[in-house]
């Protein structure tokens, strides 16, 4: 492991801004632009209300953004806690206890989410959004512990991609007759979830979207947000890193729309070409982000989405555990009442909202954050 950034690293309020706007968009907010577009009617609100599903196997919807968006973001400030942590007396034991711990602990708290505490072992649905993102974020810290340079996690990058996108062109499915190397029932992800996941899957019946297989992909996700977050880290001007990371996503980009050709944008599968096309856009994004949070310091709008950011572990088992929808009915159906009938569901979206937002300020201004 290589680090040399300052001394002492300040925290990017940008970073807390970016995950909280990710987060935003399971709060109830894609259900707020679909209402919102199919009441006005305007073209541009109807079609990124067409962009908040996801798709259903092969191409791209912005909701297929959040999943892949959070797990960068984690990879973004692993360099950043990782300095910190090393600066400890026990620095590098201490490293490594927390990369196991958070890696394996998110694998425990996805089974929970997803089962509650059912104790129905057979029907257990053992994938899930956490156990990726603790699975693929632990492997690529570990890579970022055991190489010395930047050149040599760039090769890691690309030689995860390039060697998933082979276990798809040289093996596929055996047992179920399709001949299609990237169809559902037809790619080799699928059938190793069949061989080896127990329980039941999610989502279609022959395969996990979060299954086993694309662990390996997933992996490069989190490692590129690492390489992001060690290009933060830096001395460089910030301009330059603003101008770095611009030139990465539209190479990225680039490469995932040229890789699509023979290896699908999907993500179900997690394809290479997916990493290559939401790293792009989620480089992106953190370039504008920190271009202007950090670097133009306009700060007040993003305090919105840092309150959101600072807890979006809390949020998302909130939204599972909390019936939301029961204050909701309470705090807002009356106000709903107020507006056209048609306007009611829209209103009813944005107390939603509003709600859980309350909620994450509230442990906000008590500096209550759940961490793993």
């Amino acid at each position: 492991m290589n680090i040399t950034p300052p001394d002492q690293p300040e925290r990017l309020k940008s970073l807390d801004a970016l995950r909280g706007f990710d987060m935003f968009w399971i709060m109830g907010a894609g259900e707020f632009f679909i209402l919102l577009g199919s009441l006005t009617g305007l073209p541009l609100l109807q079609g990124w209300a067409q962009q908040m599903t996801h798709v259903e196997w092969h191409g791209f919807h912005a909701y297929d953004m959040i999943f892949p968006l959070f797990l960068f973001i984690a990879g973004v400030s692993f360099p950043f806690s990782a300095h910190k942590r090393m600066r400890w007396k026990d620095g590098e034991k201490s490293l490594y206890k927390h990369i196991f711990k958070r890696g394996l602990l998110l694998v425990l708290i996805g089974i929970v989410y997803n089962n509650g505490i059912s104790f129905d072992f057979a029907n257990l649905r053992y994938a899930s959004v956490l156990g990726r993102i603790g699975l693929a974020w632990m492997f690529a810290a570990l890579i970022f512990m055991h190489t010395k340079n930047t050149k040599t996690r760039v090769v890691w990058f690309w030689g995860l991609l390039l060697f998933y996108w082979l276990l798809f062109v040289f093996f596929k499915a055996p047992d179920l007759g399709d001949p299609d190397h990237y169809s559902m029932r037809g790619n080799i992800a699928s059938y190793i979830d069949r061989l080896l996941l127990p329980g039941r899957f999610c989502c279609f019946d022959v395969g996990d979207n979060e299954g086993i297989l694309a662990v390996i992909s997933a992996t490069a996700t989190g490692l590129l947000g690492i390489l992001t977050g060690e290009l933060l880290l830096t001395r460089l001007k910030p301009m330059k890193k603003v101008l770095y990371m611009l030139l990465a996503g539209m190479i990225l980009l680039i490469a995932g729309r040229v890789w699509n050709l023979a290896f699908p944008i999907n993500k179900n599968l997690w394809s290479s070409s997916f990493v290559c096309w939401v790293g792009g856009l989620s480089i992106l994004l953190m370039a504008l982000f920190y271009l202007v949070i950090d670097v133009w310091k306009y700060k007040k709008w993003a305090f919105f989405f840092v309150v959101i950011g600072m807890n979006p572990l809390t949020i998302y088992l909130a939204n599972r555990i909390i019936r939301w929808g029961n204050a909701n009915e309470f705090f807002f159906r009356g106000i709903a009442t107020l507006f056209p009938e048609k306007w009611a569901p829209l209103v009813m979206s944005a107390g939603y909202i509003l709600i859980g937002w309350l909620f994450l300020y509230l442990l906000y201004r008590r500096k209550i954050f759940l961490k793993v």
